[in-house]
């Protein structure tokens, strides 16, 4: 398949001038580092490359791709899905049963995407044959590395004797790049400071005392309106706080952090994009390696203690030349290296009330992927039997057993009694708004 074919599949007119580049760059040299911020498009960027090098002859998996988070190798196993390349990938990370996993290895991937505790765990157990790997990528190396991964990283790339294919991908400036990665003179690629990926990021600063805070960002979010908000915090506990207040009012929003287990996690990520909340309340697990597109306002409700951490959180927003606001949380007593003591102060006087109102809803199907069902069987189910116009219906996220649709909010009641004991593909299946 053509590089005109898959940028069709991903309904994408053109790589932008870093994917074009790593595409370049990764025609004449083995050893690739490529520089660039968050949200500017690196999934891709080192996709292309390894689709090129996949062999259709080869029985096994070629090209291993390592992730620091569960979350980054789902999006990237999305976007290759997406790709239509004809090659099979399989995503395996901590939280997933390693049953469904090694069932899968009875058909190899081509690729292979995983969290590195996972992937050892694979190569210890003889799950696939490490000999036909050629190929492999690590994503968010710096995270990676922050995050104590470099022993298994170590383990699983030594692990693979026929590598001719090496690439990092970096949101940070590496100062040095750990032998045990085998990349000798690899040839850079520089975005970190592209003007083409240059934010449109304004930030002011919101005065409160600590006892006040959380009275605050409610106050905060109300004059923000139904606009998308990240609003960040140091500790699980100060998420959970803020989540249950705003659900106590009865405004829809998403809570994640790393105590969760992984499908509520997976939940709160997919109604924030499906655009059944608008305010997602995480920890910096959300800073990086996550796909949630078009967030128009972070808010520090606890400041980070380093730069990167502030640097990477903002990097949610205002992507892909988007514009976007930051908010930083302080008090008047507060002096931190990294925030601006100039930084505008954000007015928040008068009385701002929540729009507690969502486009969409999301509803639990009881049917998935090893029901045979698919995404075309779910629109047709939806309005042929549901009676909804195609534009009602939103994100579809089909599962093994399950799938979760976002339909818009005015129509759910009169859905779901309309669906009450029906059947989809001869299946017949429960219908209902998918619990928070």
């Amino acid at each position: 398949m053509n590089k005109k074919e898959i940028l069709q599949n991903l309904n994408i007119e053109a790589l932008n001038e870093m994917q074009s580049k790593a595409f370049e760059m990764a025609q004449k040299n083995s050893n690739i580092v490529l520089l660039s911020p968050t949200g500017s498009g690196k999934t891709l960027a080192f996709l292309m490359p390894l689709v090129q090098r996949l062999d259709s002859n080869v029985k096994g998996v070629q090209a291993v791709i390592i992730v620091p988070t569960r979350e980054l190798a789902l999006q990237i196993e999305t976007v290759f899905k997406k790709m239509g390349t004809g090659f099979k990938i399989n995503a395996c990370y901590g939280g997933h049963s390693t049953q469904t996993e090694l069932k899968n290895f009875s058909t190899p991937p081509a690729v292979l995407v995983g969290t590195p505790g996972r992937l050892a765990f694979h190569i210890e157990e003889n799950s696939f044959h490490t000999a036909t790997v050629t190929s492999y990528v690590i994503d968010e190396f710096d995270k990676a590395l922050e995050m104590g991964f470099q022993g298994d990283m170590d383990y699983i790339i030594n692990s693979f004797a026929q590598i001719s294919f090496r690439m990092l991908t970096s949101a940070t400036a590496l100062k040095k790049i750990p032998a045990f990665t085998g990349i000798v003179n690899p040839a850079y690629i520089q975005f970190l400071k592209s003007e083409e990926v240059q934010p449109d990021l304004t930030f002011s600063k919101v005065l409160s005392t600590a006892e006040e805070k959380l009275e605050t960002v409610i106050q905060l979010i109300g004059k923000i309106g139904k606009d998308t908000i990240l609003i960040f915090c140091n500790h699980r506990d100060a998420v959970a706080r803020i989540s249950e207040t705003l659900t106590n009012k009865g405004v829809a929003n998403s809570a994640f952090h790393g105590g969760l287990v992984q499908e509520d996690r997976e939940r709160a990520l997919m109604k924030f994009r499906n655009k059944s909340c608008h305010i997602l309340i995480a920890t910096d697990l959300a800073a990086r390696g996550l796909d949630i597109p078009e967030i128009g306002h972070v808010i520090h409700y606890q400041i980070p203690e380093k730069e990167d951490a502030f640097i990477h959180r903002n990097g949610r927003t205002a992507r892909m030349k988007t514009s976007g606001k930051a908010y930083v949380m302080v008090t008047n007593e507060e002096v931190i290296d990294f925030i601006d003591p100039d930084m505008p102060i954000e007015e928040l006087k008068g009385t701002y009330q929540i729009d507690n109102k969502t486009a969409f809803k999301t509803i639990y199907i009881s049917a998935g992927k090893k029901d045979k069902v698919n995404k075309g069987d779910i629109v047709g189910y939806l309005i042929k039997t549901g009676g909804l116009n195609k534009e009602d219906i939103g994100l579809i996220d089909v599962r093994d057993t399950q799938a979760f649709v976002a339909v818009t909010s005015n129509r759910i009641k009169a859905l779901l009694a309309t669906l009450e004991n029906t059947k989809i593909k001869n299946k017949k299946v429960k219908i209902a708004i998918a619990k928070d």
